[in-house]
Order: C-alpha cells, then sequence, then structure tokens
C-alpha cells in the first residue's frame, strides 16, 4: 500500500510520530495536522493508537484540506483550529533535534512574524579530483558552513494566514517572499542534527540510525 511520506516507518513508528514525540518531548502536546494526499492512512493510525501513550495524551484536529492543495493551501485550512495566535508549523517530511524552546524565545525577542530555521544541508555527493581520466583523490563532499536552506521548523504569527491568497498557494513563493521583502522573516540557525527523507537511502539511514541507538532527533530518550 502506498503510504504518504509522513507514515512511512523509521523503527516501527511513522515519521509523523518521531516529529510530534520531539514536540511532546518539549513539553507541547496540541497539534493540527493538514491532511492531503492517502488522508485515510493517517485517520486510520491515529484512530488505531487513540488509547496507547503518548498519543491519548495529544490533542490532535487531522484537517482534510484537499488532494491537490498547494502548501500554503494547507496552512490557510488550518486556520478556523489554530485560530489568531502564535503557533509552530513544520512539514512532516524531515526529522531534526532543534531546540524548540529556544526557537520560540528568538522568535518572541526578534518581534517579526516569523521566524524559519535555517540548517546547513547535508552532504551528498563526493568529490573527485582527476588527473586526465585518472582519479587522484575521493573525499566526501564537506559541509558548506556557508550555505544555508530551509529546515522548515517555524514559528508563525497569526497575520502570517493574511498572505496566503488560497488552495493554490505555494507557502515558499508570495508569502515567504513579501514577508523577507518586508523584514518579516528571521533565521533561526539550527547547527545540530537535521534530515530530510526525499531518498529511500535517506530512510536508510534513519532506520540505521534508529536501530543503533544513535538517533539525534529522539529527544525524548535522552531525558
Amino acid at each position: 500500500m502506498h503510504r504518504p511520506k509522513p507514515m512511512v516507518e523509521i523503527g516501527g513508528q511513522p515519521l509523523l510520530w518521531h516529529i510530534m514525540m520531539h514536540y511532546h518531548a518539549c513539553g507541547f502536546r496540541d497539534f493540527a495536522i493538514a491532511l492531503g494526499y492517502k488522508a485515510d492512512v493517517v485517520r486510520h493510525w491515529f484512530s488505531g493508537h487513540a488509547r496507547h501513550r503518548p498519543v491519548s495524551r495529544w490533542n490532535v484536529d487531522l484537517v482534510d484540506t484537499g488532494l491537490d492543495t498547494n502548501t500554503g493551501g494547507r496552512i490557510k485550512a488550518l486556520e478556523p483550529v489554530l485560530g489568531r495566535s502564535r503557533f509552530f508549523l513544520t512539514w512532516g517530511d524531515g526529522v531534526a533535534d532543534v531546540d524548540l524552546h529556544a526557537l520560540l524565545a528568538f522568535h518572541a525577542a526578534h518581534g517579526r512574524l516569523a521566524t524559519m530555521t535555517a540548517v546547513h544541508p547535508p552532504p551528498r555527493f563526493g568529490h573527485l579530483t582527476l588527473e586526465g581520466d585518472r582519479i587522484i583523490d575521493f573525499r566526501e563532499k564537506p559541509r558548506d558552513t556557508d550555505e544555508w536552506i530551509n529546515g522548515a521548523f517555524f514559528v508563525l504569527e497569526p497575520e502570517v494566514f493574511d498572505l496566503i491568497e488560497g488552495p493554490d498557494t505555494p507557502f515558499e513563493g508570495v508569502p515567504l517572499e513579501t514577508l523577507a521583502h518586508k523584514g518579516e522573516l528571521m533565521a533561526y540557525k539550527h547547527h545540530g542534527f537535521w534530515q530530510c527523507m526525499d531518498t529511500l537511502k535517506d530512510k536508510q539511514q534513519l532506520e540505521r540510525q534508529w536501530n543503533e541507538g544513535n538517533a539525534p532527533w529522539a529527544t525524548w530518550k535522552h531525558g
């Protein structure tokens, strides 16, 4: 059966569970989940785990946002549930050990409308040094300390909803561009662990780290 990416399992639990457990470990219990592709898979999982801890302690709103709705439109669809208050936002396809309390404090201190967690992209390709057709040196691609990408752990003020025109709006388009141009988008630089799950190799890496007891994102295990 095909699954939405957040429901792909790592260590016998869906990626979505891992993300929510990280928030849970930081003391956050209220969740609104934007459903799209294979929404029934997500609903079925929650209905089957409703009595299990810690799921039973969570307040979870599952919001159908439409199969073809873009990222901004999905966020906009959460407004009736979230109301006009500050909220965290993240995608369901990656894990990290972001200090959520430090992220929130950073956001509150600067007073802008939006904070994006900036991360260094993980190295993916080795570097070859060639002499003609002969490889004389091979090195794993070093992490570029000057390059930052969207790590997708946000803190947002409710005014951000007003920048999303409708279901077809990509959040990475006009909303974030407008925030940046108006000086309302700040970067919280995360130097710790971050890994998206875009490929089978990514999944296998996360699975291996989990099985070896070396899963930095599992903050609930680290006390």
